[in-house]
């Protein structure tokens, strides 16, 4: 060990005693310094301005370092330049020189000379982490309640890299006595080592040999916070291989020794390697650490929950993919590690789980695919597509195969995974939407799906002219219900749907809920005598009515102490006719789910198209609460419903406003009128109190509970059957709550069976400690200061050196 040291004193002194090891060493200070403080402007600016821009200052530490948008990924991308200018001559020197034969035949081993090299780059990289550690120092200080725990899992990443690299240029300066030629051969061997993860992923055992031996994204896990031991193991097995490859390298040059004996020696090296390589990489010996402040990296607890009840019954997963389908590119063979890394937080804590993969082709609903290719068959079409992707078409099932194992064609012949588990199964699907893949919600709900003997079924009615849960239109439902391609479909969270004639048939007693939405036609008796009977026995309801339908409604919702008001609300905004309702979340509504809470705290809005307000009697049954109500200042309720034109035309730009005697608010709005013969005015939206027009603020949903037959009742009332609609839960502009209002709705009518809840809530690094003042004297400090400081203390140690 003495040795060794030695050894390792001698090279840093060497190393340290040229210019190349300061200039490095300056040149990494400035970059991360210049990355650090690029990185802290953008949280700076969004809280000097305030307001909403501080909506977006939400897991600070991770934005500021972790990938894929933080220093460490730039600076991890930078480091594989510096360290061979360093490694170059360890070895080379020695060889060119000729003092490796001094070495050879001295009493050193041949081991000790490699380690004692080897030592004195890990105390180098210890210096290139101490930049880093002061980088980190400055963010525990500049962001409030910083996740410290995920800098420091990012610093043991950037070190063990550095490491692995060096060792990697060490074994290359053993090949050579020309630094510049080791140099180079380092940096290619790094680029195949990045590169090799991308070639033959089609090939099932290859895959996993190049995915084993790719360098390329190893560290990721640990820069965002999570410590994987696999990833420990192998950044230890690659150096491992490379230090042992250099020892035989060296042994081999003083040795006279057969060439299949040299070949035996590096290929045991390798087996060995990739022996400890796979056994450390299942995921049943595999720990893992998270060190975010906030479990990050981890499955959330109702996740955790659903995996551990999953017990030692097996999981499998059959991903069926099309190949004419426009998602086959996710489903490729060279995909399949992707597929793996997205498993990976549910193999943390179910390892057992079984993947299979079934390739076919089949028609597509894409209509583009038949419109692009007249007249072509559907084999003539998989051959050109299986050319064109440059796959076999022979590891692809025909049509008549792929029916005979299952019928994809309710799922239109998509990439879909189906999960099986105790013989039951389920689908998990992809989604039209940016993320695509699904999240937590909709996997932890496929598989809880599997484990529940009875499902929340929702019971749609239907025969009297309600919104429809197949059709596409506007007002109609089939987004809510059952489109299989948007993740928040009721069907993709976990419930189960269909629609029901009480004209035919009676409610039936497996449901979770009812809905009634939007009749407009009168119910007969007998549907409403089933329905009566049915919230008589504690079933729980949704019914939501619409502006003029008071007549046919408030019936039914009299015993329930509920009734539409008579009118219909209004509401001023510049951008958009009277009759769109954009109201407010109350706490009530946020106790719904944790998403709605933090969407009740932003203030954002449950936008509804032509709403009734409601009104209730506290007196009654139910204890009744509102769930949303519509804005205090800006709304009214217009008891004399105006027509279309005169709330389209009904724009704020162009209305006076006039004060509410007696309220304090000008809420008021007077329509533009066209007094002429062509043109007649508009009915008056304005408020008017001698019309008995009512201001804000008004229910708009209510939630009904009372515990009858030893179980708590739960009805919602809504004066709006848009909120629910396609036209709605699609509306970018603004931003609405109804997405998550409507997972909420259907949660709390399930007692909260589906959807699975995998709220994250905002770490508490939300705010900074640096002003943009601040932020200037940091980048002098940084870029100009501190270089300046070791670049002169660097060169005069070296001016002291030379004149020595």
């Amino acid at each position: 060990m003495k040795t060794i040291l030695k050894i390792a004193k001698t090279e840093l002194s060497l190393l340290f005693y040229s210019p190349i090891a300061w200039f490095l060493l300056v040149a990494f200070l400035f970059q991360s310094g210049l990355a650090y403080t690029s990185a802290l402007e953008g949280p700076i600016t969004s809280q000097e301005m305030g307001g909403q821009y501080l909506s977006w200052m939400a897991f600070l530490t991770s934005r500021v370092f972790a990938p894929p948008y933080g220093i460490w990924p730039s600076l991890v991308a930078k480091l594989y330049l510096y360290l061979p200018l360093l490694t170059m001559g360890l070895m080379s020197r020695e060889i060119n020189s000729g003092t490796i034969k001094l070495l050879y035949s001295s009493p050193i081993k041949v081991r000790e000379i490699i380690l004692g090299k080897f030592l004195a780059m890990m105390l180098y990289n210890l210096l290139l982490v101490a930049i880093l550690t002061m980088m980190v120092l400055f963010g525990l200080f500049n962001i409030r309640s910083t996740d410290a725990g995920l800098l420091f899992s990012g610093l043991l990443g950037i070190y063990l890299l550095l490491c692995t690299y060096a060792a990697i240029g060490l074994f290359m300066s053993c090949l050579t006595a020309y630094q510049v030629v080791a140099a180079l051969s380092t940096l290619v061997l790094l680029a195949a080592l990045s590169y090799v993860g991308t070639v033959w992923q089609g090939i099932d055992f290859v895959r996993d040999l190049t995915y084993f031996l790719s360098i390329s994204g190893r560290a990721d896990y640990m820069l965002s916070g999570l410590i994987r031991t696999k990833d420990l193991f192998y950044f230890l097995i690659i150096i491992f291989i490379f230090l042992s490859f250099s020892i035989y390298k060296l042994r081999s040059d003083s040795e006279s020794i057969p060439l299949w004996v040299r070949i035996s020696r590096y290929s045991s090296i390798v087996a060995v390697a990739l022996a400890l390589g796979y056994l450390t990489s299942r995921p049943a010996l595999t720990g893992y650490l998270d060190a975010t402040a906030t479990d990050l990296m981890t499955l959330a607890a109702s996740g955790q929950k659903i995996m551990r009840e999953t017990g030692d019954e097996p999981l499998e997963v059959t991903t069926y993919i099309n190949l004419l389908d426009n998602r086959f590119f996710y489903g490729r063979p060279e995909q399949r590690n992707a597929d793996m890394a997205r498993w990976e937080p549910y193999l943390r804590f179910k390892p057992d789980i079984k993947f299979k993969y079934v390739y076919y082709y089949d028609s597509t609903y894409d209509m583009s695919t038949y419109k692009y290719n007249p007249g072509m068959s559907l084999k003539a079409l998989a051959e050109k597509y299986s050319k064109s992707m440059k796959v076999d078409l022979d590891m692809f099932k025909t049509p008549e195969e792929i029916h005979r194992v299952i019928d994809l064609r309710p799922e239109k012949n998509r990439y879909v995974m189906q999960l099986k588990y105790k013989g039951r199964t389920t689908f998990l699907r992809l989604f039209d939407d940016q993320i695509v893949f699904p999240t937590e919600s909709e996997t932890g709900a496929a598989i809880k799906r599997l484990m529940q003997a009875k499902m929340p079924k929702i019971a749609f009615l239907r025969g009297d002219l309600e919104r429809s849960i197949d059709k596409n239109g506007d007002r109609q439902y089939k987004l809510l219900t059952n489109d299989i391609s948007f993740r928040h479909s009721l069907v993709n969270q976990g419930f189960d749907v269909q629609t029901v004639s009480l004209k035919e048939e009676d409610i039936p007693s497996d449901i979770a809920a009812l809905v009634i939405a939007d009749p407009k036609a009168p119910l007969d008796t007998i549907t409403v005598t089933k329905i009566k009977r049915y919230i008589d026995d504690g079933g729980n309801l949704l019914i939501a009515g619409e502006p003029g339908k008071q007549t046919l409604l408030n019936p039914l919702l009299q015993s329930l102490h509920v009734q539409l008001m008579e009118g219909q609300l209004m509401q001023l905004n510049k951008d958009f006719a009277a009759d769109l309702i954009l109201a407010d979340l109350t706490p009530a509504a946020g106790s719904l789910s944790r998403n709605l809470q933090q969407l009740q705290t932003d203030s954002v809005v449950t936008s509804m198209r032509g709403a009734a307000a409601l009104s209730y009697d506290k007196e009654g049954p139910f204890s009744i609460t509102p769930l949303v109500m519509t804005s205090p200042s800006m709304s009214w309720n217009k008891k004399v419903r105006p027509n279309t034109d005169a709330i389209e035309s009904a724009e704020s730009d162009d209305m006076p406003s006039s004060r509410i005697s007696g309220s304090g608010m000008n809420v008021a709005f007077a329509a533009n009128r066209h007094h002429d013969s062509q043109n007649p005015a508009p009915d008056d939206v304005a408020f008017s109190m001698e019309q008995g027009d009512q201001h804000g603020p008004l229910p708009a949903i209510v939630s009904l509970t009372r515990t009858i037959k030893g179980k708590q009742q739960r009805i919602i009332v809504s004066g709006d059957a848009d909120f629910l609609s396609n036209s709605e839960l699609g509306r970018h502009n603004p931003r609405t709550s109804n997405f998550v209002l409507s997972t909420g709705v259907f949660s709390w009518l399930s007692y909260g069976a589906f959807p699975i809840d995998s709220f994250r809530p905002k770490g508490p690094d939300t705010r900074m400690n640096l002003t943009s003042k601040g932020l200037l004297w940091l980048k002098i400090f940084l870029l100009g200061i501190l270089p300046g400081l070791v670049l002169i203390g660097g060169s005069i140690l070296l001016i002291r050196r030379k004149r020595k």
